[in-house]
């Protein structure tokens, strides 16, 4: 890939698309289909706007190719291009480091996206579906319904939008199903769907808020930290307990506050899709920090620190009465990180970081090449979806 950042964080990609809303002459390339294997799974996504790439379809191996046909989708609307790397190709199977046929969705980008943008902003969760083949039905390629939770942590519970073209009910109904189970696995994929006689192929892309991670401390090392997570993808917030928030040296953060272990509660709020470690060094701030992160749904609490000041952390909170339930004992990683060797300040946050990925996505840390089946998570939603 010759210009752009191929490497940009989801958060970024995302960024990109609310910009190209807004300037009407940007085009977004969706990874809707692999076969074997590829860098990238269904839902990578590329913008491109102004011959610039924010993003990655595959490892590099495209994406110059995908830059040269912004002007052709710009001009003739969304279409799919097929790209075969599995070596039987003249020109994508020498060397490019795949070995699948991977589609790709390219549209232009305009205000239809205007949802995706609005749950971006606020950080919700929103479901993108996208007509691939609809031949044999009502709706056309390219026609896009977005879903929407409605509070229910299943997602059971769904409001679709389509703005500007109507789906029937009965197919809005048929996809209701399918659609919460790929948000609720955080899977994208195509599917096909059946209802009164009529055939429709659609993509659904799950769009997930980006996991925030709170981190509690001051000091220097908490710069790696941040900016590891940031480059992974997280919302990162950064908070003091001494003086004024400092976000120069933190720049690379969402946020930065300064509060006191007893007013967290007031400047934040905590939900399972929170992550938070504990490195003010401070035993005080620490141990009051780990109290109130106790009271909240966060599930993982990382304690920088040796067990040794653990064990008189649990003692100080003994003394008082608290012992902590197998259930708190769960929620709680100290020393934080995966033992993946080395002492630098990076080593450590990298090792931080690491773990939370891991935590985040369901995964218990493990050499690849131990690993049998694919790499990436495939979903588990049926391909072919019948109404009732």
């Amino acid at each position: 890939m010759t210009t752009g950042d191929w490497s940009a964080p989801e958060t970024e990609v995302l960024d990109a698309i609310v910009s190209g809303i807004t300037n009407q002459q940007a085009v977004l390339a969706t990874v809707v289909a692999v076969e074997g294997s590829a860098y990238r799974r269904p839902g990578a996504k590329m913008v491109i706007a102004d011959d610039t790439g924010i993003g990655a379809v595959t490892a590099g191996c495209l994406e110059d190719e995908v830059l040269a046909l912004t002007e052709q989708v710009l001009a003739d609307g969304a279409h799919i291009e097929r790209f075969d790397l599995t070596g039987t190709n003249d020109v994508w199977g020498l060397g490019v480091g795949c070995n699948g046929v991977v589609d790709i969705l390219l549209e232009p980008l305009t205000v239809e996206y205007r949802p995706v943008a609005h749950a971006h902003e606020v950080a919700e969760d929103i479901a993108v579906l996208t007509v691939l083949d609809g031949e044999r039905s009502d709706v056309e390629q390219g026609d896009h319904a977005f879903a929407h939770p409605t509070g229910a942590a299943d997602y059971r519970g769904l409001s679709f939008e389509t703005p500007t073209t109507d789906w029937p009910d009965e197919l809005i109904s048929t996809l209701t199903k399918p659609t919460a189970e790929m948000l609720a696995a955080d899977a994208s994929d195509s599917i096909t769907v059946n209802w009164e006689g009529k055939t429709a192929e659609i993509f659904v892309d799950s769009i997930h808020a980006p996991p925030e991670l709170v981190v509690f401390g001051s000091g220097h090392d908490v710069v790696p930290v941040v900016e590891l997570a940031k480059q992974v993808g997280f919302s990162v917030t950064v908070v003091t307990f001494r003086g004024a928030a400092d976000n120069k040296r933190f720049s690379a953060a969402d946020r930065v506050i300064t509060t006191s272990p007893a007013e967290l509660h007031e400047s934040l709020a905590f939900d399972t899709n929170t992550y938070a470690v504990v490195m003010s060094h401070n035993f005080v701030d620490d141990r009051l920090t780990l109290e109130e992160l106790l009271a909240t749904p966060v599930e993982y609490v990382g304690m920088v620190g040796s067990r040794e000041r653990f064990r008189e952390m649990q003692d100080a909170f003994a003394a008082e009465g608290h012992r902590f339930s197998a259930s708190e004992r769960d929620r709680i990683y100290t020393p934080a990180g995966l033992d993946l060797g080395g002492g630098t300040p990076f080593h450590i946050a990298q090792s931080i970081v690491t773990e939370i990925t891991a935590i985040h996505h369901g995964r218990d840390p493990q050499h690849l090449t131990d690993q049998t089946g694919p790499i990436h998570a495939r979903s588990t939603v049926t391909q072919s979806v019948d109404d009732d």
